[in-house]
């Protein structure tokens, strides 16, 4: 095994706790733990920390929430635990120029994509929506870009095409914790040469807001349907029908074309079908704003008015 190694994890969500957990395994000590302040949450908007901070302090490790890290007291807090080796995922900032030089080994970050496909916050739910085969993980070293760093390791998943964003992502962030705790042996050893990204061959998605989820029914079915599982759990995929908003949570395109206008709802066997711009698709499972999700027998029994109704475009 490597020697043991001072490490600072940057992160916010539980999958930056699988890699803090995976990489102080193999006898590294965590110095530090970042994340983001505690945040108003539920009716009552009492502060809630998040799930890093909560494994980390589980841990014993010291955990600090500043609100930048562009302050110089900031920077020269964190100067003190001279680190080897930063370890960034998920923490929801950029580290400053001056952050990034201060690890003697360089920053370490876990990307849930294949780079330099998918930079960006949405790579998971835009290769969904892509339909592509095959996704994965990347190690790279930070750099002063969104994403560019060169590569230190890679791993690939196939997928089936039924994947949710939300199963997806925590799969390619377990895979993560792993190739990040064996790639800083590697890295720190010098047996990785690091890769520059091909520009080139680039692409970037965007951050996306509750309106990437409105559904509009002059699409293909497929890309609909893709959607409905990019988008779980959030930003969902939702249109409205009586002024109502209702939430699509499972759907599938159906096999035969569909001469019907987009929009219009149609039922059989306890079944429900909106045609689309090319053809039907099936939705499984729905769920009435304030109410609780139904499978779509359940549905047409409480609402049968919907076979019939035009939903918006």
């Amino acid at each position: 095994m490597a020697a043991q190694l001072d490490l600072v994890f940057f992160g916010s969500p539980a999958a930056a706790a699988l890699t803090l957990q995976a990489v102080t395994a193999r006898g590294h000590r965590a110095a530090a733990a970042y994340t983001q302040p505690d945040r108003p949450a539920g009716r009552s908007g009492a502060p809630v920390p998040t799930p890093f901070r909560v494994a980390a302090e589980k841990a014993g490790v010291p955990v600090l929430t500043p609100k930048s890290l562009r302050d110089a007291a900031a920077q020269k807090e964190l100067a003190a635990f001279k680190a080897d080796v930063f370890i960034v995922v998920a923490y929801g900032k950029f580290l400053p120029p001056e952050v990034l030089r201060l690890p003697l080994l360089g920053t370490l970050n876990v990307h849930p994509s294949l780079l330099p496909k998918y930079r960006g916050p949405s790579p998971v739910q835009q290769a969904i929506l892509d339909g592509t085969p095959k996704t994965g993980v990347t190690v790279m070293l930070l750099d002063e870009g969104m994403d560019t760093g060169p590569v230190l390791a890679q791993r690939s998943v196939r997928l089936s095409g039924d994947e949710t964003a939300g199963a997806l992502t925590a799969r390619l962030f377990e895979l993560g914790a792993e190739l990040l705790a064996e790639t800083v042996d590697r890295w720190v050893a010098g047996e990785i040469r690091p890769r520059p990204q091909a520009q080139a061959e680039a692409t970037v998605t965007k951050l996306l807001s509750r309106e990437d989820g409105e559904v509009d029914w002059s699409k293909s079915a497929e890309l609909i349907a893709r959607m409905v599982r990019a988008y779980d759990p959030w930003p969902g995929v939702h249109t409205r029908w009586r002024g109502q908003g209702v939430k699509i949570l499972e759907a599938h395109a159906a096999s035969s074309a569909e001469q019907k206008p987009p929009g219009e709802v149609s039922a059989s066997g306890g079944r429900l079908f909106v045609a689309t711009g090319d053809r039907a698709i099936e939705l499984v499972r729905l769920q009435l704003e304030g109410r609780r999700p139904l499978s779509a027998g359940e549905f047409l029994r409480g609402h049968p008015g919907i076979a019939g109704a035009t939903l918006p475009s």
